[in-house]
């Protein structure tokens, strides 16, 4: 069971309202990536809370329900394949996460990040490595990000079914580099993470 041991020490420190940051969908071809921020109580004590990335997809589906349910506050946010195609994955990133601090309904005033960043932010905010294996206010929000991925993929799926998204959710497995070589990229794809298609033409 993850404990609240940041959380606490924070609040002990006058922060009363302390928001969990995390990310999903930095690494595939295409599609958002989608950034999350939660405020969870305290003494609230979800059994099986724990990094989305080490959690079947039917149980990241229950606990995503639970947490949308008990947390005192969240918010869901995108950083759009035209942003990441404008800029660059981590100021897509990045940016989104600052928004979901932003639009989160209850005023945060800490914001601990998973991983080893954390600039930007209109709160005081800290980087914790591995946050979402360590604070449970982190792993909810690694959880509502991946579910929220992952719907998103399956409705990119709908849309453009010759690239399997509902089966590598868009990263660069054998099959979705197949399907880019034989239909070419989509809307949908990240022009900076497919440059192997051009190189394959030279």
């Amino acid at each position: 069971m993850l404990e609240y041991t940041l959380e606490s020490q924070l609040q002990s420190q006058g922060f009363k309202y302390v928001c969990g940051v995390d990310e999903a969908g930095r690494g595939p071809l295409c599609g958002p990536v989608v950034a999350a921020a939660v405020i969870l109580p305290t003494d609230l004590q979800i059994e099986g809370l724990n990094d989305s990335k080490k959690l079947t997809e039917k149980r990241r589906e229950k606990l995503f329900d639970i947490i949308c349910e008990k947390a005192i506050a969240y918010s869901i946010t995108y950083g759009t394949v035209e942003q990441i195609n404008q800029t660059n994955i981590l100021a897509a990133t990045l940016d989104a996460m600052h928004r979901a601090v932003d639009s989160i309904s209850v005023y945060a005033e800490h914001a601990l990040i998973d991983g080893n960043i954390a600039k930007g932010f209109s709160i005081p905010a800290t980087a914790v490595v591995h946050g979402d294996a360590i604070s449970p206010s982190i792993a909810a929000a690694s959880i509502l990000a991946k579910v929220t991925r992952d719907r998103l993929c399956i409705e990119l799926d709908a849309e453009y079914p010759m690239y399997g998204i509902a089966r590598h959710k868009g990263y660069g497995t054998k099959e979705h580099m197949e399907a880019l070589r034989k239909y070419g990229p989509a809307p949908i794809h990240r022009t900076k993470f497919i440059r192997f298609l051009d190189e394959g033409n030279q």
